[in-house]
């Protein structure tokens, strides 16, 4: 097997082994919490170690099996999710789907522009693990408002506040606890990871 095949099969097995975390977190209920109407997810946290350590690719195609997870959890795992379901199945998937795979993919272009100037690389995964945090929120809301945000549903839960208001408070305690778990935990492992894989002075470009 040479040095090309050895990589690829490398990259796939770590690939496999986020994905496998991402349905573990999933069917023990530790990526979902929910209190009341209180929903936080850590689901993020293997998706932006995938897309920084193995690229913008890998990111995606973890962002898409957290949002298949996240659609999953409309079937009354959430009631939220079961709402929105309720409403408009399709657009329930978009939310779900759209907003995570985004969210992957951006975030291993982020960590990739970044590590180019940055000699540390410690910056780069930094900032990467925060803006996946902070870019699952703001695409998943910003979905949320596009598909349902005239909805009677939606429009009873604004009461007389304004979009921005409205998002600020629905997001609230678990959006910041979200991102300061991804952030600390988010830089913490992907460097360890890419050290541990040898990817610390080149990540993989897929």
């Amino acid at each position: 097997m040479n040095q090309r095949s050895t990589s690829k099969t490398g990259y796939l097995v770590r690939l496999a082994v986020l994905i496998a975390i991402i349905l573990l977190l999933e069917i023990t209920n530790l990526g979902y919490l929910h209190i009341s109407v209180l929903e936080m997810t850590i689901m993020q946290l293997p998706v932006l170690v995938g897309a920084i350590v193995l690229g913008p690719t890998a990111g995606a195609i973890l962002g898409g099996v957290f949002g298949a997870t996240s659609f999953f959890q409309c079937f009354g795992k959430s009631y939220f999710g079961a709402a929105l379901l309720g409403i408009n199945p399709v657009f329930a998937f978009i939310v779900c789907m759209v907003p995570r795979i985004l969210m992957g993919w951006l975030c291993g272009l982020i960590f990739k522009a970044l590590a180019r100037i940055d000699k540390t690389r410690f910056i780069s995964y930094a900032v990467a693990a925060l803006c996946g945090a902070l870019l699952n929120t703001i695409l998943f809301m910003s979905a949320l408002m596009i598909f349902f945000g005239q909805t009677e549903y939606i429009q009873n839960m604004m009461g007389e506040l304004n979009v921005i208001p409205f998002v600020i408070s629905f997001v609230g305690i678990q959006g910041l606890v979200e991102a300061g778990i991804c952030f600390v935990a988010g830089t913490a492992i992907s460097k360890a990871l890419a050290v541990f894989t040898g990817q610390e002075r080149k990540p993989e470009q897929v």
